[in-house]
C-alpha cells in the first residue's frame, strides 16, 4: 500500500510517498480502507521533534518506528475485522481519531474496535468527516468538560478561525454563550457566519487589555499566557490552555486560591465526543470548514501550507483518486 513516511525530523521535505506492508488486524482490531486524512498544527509539530522534550515519546534522534507514518485523523471504510469485533463490520463508514498511534496518512490503517472510531455522520463526505475529528472533539472536551460553559456566558475564542476555534464558536453558541472570537479581520466574516457576536481582529487590538470582560478566555492556540489575559477574565472567570506544560503548573497554583483559574487538560479518548459530534452534524447544528483539499502526493505542499499558521478550518488529504 502507498503511505506517507518520515525517518527524520525536520521540514516538510522530509516526508515522502512510499509502499509499505499493508497491516494485518489481529483479535479485536478492524482494518479500514483510509479515504481521507488531514494536517494538523500538532503533526507540523511531531514532524520537526518539537518541543524538544517531547522527543522523549517521539524518539530522541528520529522518529520511532511506530511514529514515522503521521495521520491524525481519518474517515474510511472498513474491509475486514478481527476476531471478537461486535461493534463493527465490513462495510461500515467511519471517522476517528488515531492518537498516538498515528499512520493515517496511509491506504490502510489497523485501529482497535474500542478506539476513538465512530460511524461517518450520513451527510458528509470522507473529506469532511476527516475534518470532524480532532478539531471538534478537543473544543467539546475543553468548552464543556473543562470550562463547564453554560447559558449566559461570554466566551473569548482566540484562533477562532483555526480548526479547534471553528468548532469552539459553535459550540460555545451551543451552549448559549455570547461569543468574541478573535481572529483576523480576513477571517472575520467566516467567524461571524459560524455564529460569533463579536469580533476582534488581533492585528489591530489586544484583547487582554479588556478588563474583568470574559468568563472563560479559550485559547486554542496559547498564543497568549494566563499572566497575559488574566485582568481580561471575571472575577471569577478561567483561562483554557490547549497546549504548554507549564500551564499545568499555573493551573495548580490557581486551584490553591479563590479567584481566577487556569484550566489545562488533555483529551485523549474521543468516543464519546465523536457520537455526539456526529449527532450535532447530522442535525445541522455544526458546520465543517475546510481550507484546501490535497491529494497524497502532494503531501509535502501540504505540510508546507500548514505550516505557515494561515489555515481557515482545516486542510484534508485525500487518499484515492476518486476522492
Amino acid at each position: 500500500m502507498r503511505a506517507v513516511v518520515h525517518e527524520k525530523f525536520g521540514a516538510p521535505e522530509v516526508l515522502s510517498l512510499r509502499e509499505v506492508d499493508r497491516p494485518v488486524p489481529r483479535r479485536g482490531d478492524v482494518l479500514i480502507e483510509v479515504r481521507a486524512t488531514t494536517v494538523t498544527a500538532a503533526e507540523i509539530l511531531m514532524r520537526r521533534g518539537r518541543p524538544l522534550w517531547g522527543r522523549v515519546i517521539l524518539g530522541l534522534a528520529r522518529p520511532r518506528r511506530m511514529l514515522r507514518i503521521p495521520g491524525l485523523e481519518l474517515s474510511g471504510e472498513i474491509v475486514a475485522v478481527g476476531a471478537d469485533v461486535e461493534r463493527f463490520a465490513p462495510g461500515n463508514q467511519v471517522f476517528g481519531f488515531t492518537g498516538f498511534g498515528v499512520g493515517a496518512c496511509a491506504e490502510y490503517k489497523c485501529m482497535p474496535a474500542t478506539a476513538s472510531l465512530e460511524l461517518k455522520p450520513s451527510n458528509t463526505s470522507y473529506q469532511q468527516a476527516a475534518a470532524a475529528v480532532d478539531g471538534a472533539s478537543t473544543a467539546l472536551y475543553f468548552l464543556r468538560d473543562v470550562a463547564r460553559v453554560r447559558a449566559g456566558q461570554h466566551v473569548l475564542i482566540n484562533g477562532a478561525s483555526g480548526s479547534i476555534g471553528t468548532y469552539a464558536v459553535q459550540l460555545a453558541k451551543y451552549f448559549g454563550a455570547e461569543v468574541t472570537a478573535v481572529c483576523s479581520a480576513k477571517n472575520a466574516e467566516l467567524v461571524t457566519s459560524l455564529g460569533a457576536d463579536h469580533v476582534i481582529d488581533y492585528t489591530a487590538e489586544d484583547f487582554t487589555t479588556r478588563r474583568n470582560t470574559y468568563d472563560v478566555i479559550f485559547d486554542t492556540v496559547t498564543a497568549s499566557s494566563f499572566r497575559r489575559c488574566r485582568n481580561a477574565l471575571t472575577p471569577t472567570g478561567c483561562y483554557v490552555p490547549t497546549t504548554q506544560l507549564r500551564n499545568w503548573v499555573i493551573a495548580g497554583w490557581t486551584a490553591l486560591r479563590g479567584g481566577r483559574k487556569v484550566k489545562p487538560g488533555m483529551s485523549i479518548d474521543k468516543r464519546a465526543a465523536l457520537a455526539f459530534v456526529k449527532e450535532l452534524i447530522e442535525g445541522g447544528q455544526l458546520h465543517i470548514v475546510i481550507d484546501r483539499n490535497y491529494r497524497l502526493d502532494q503531501i509535502v505542499e501540504a505540510h508546507r501550507y500548514v505550516e505557515t499558521g494561515h489555515k481557515r478550518g482545516n486542510v484534508t488529504i485525500s487518499i484515492t483518486a476518486e476522492d
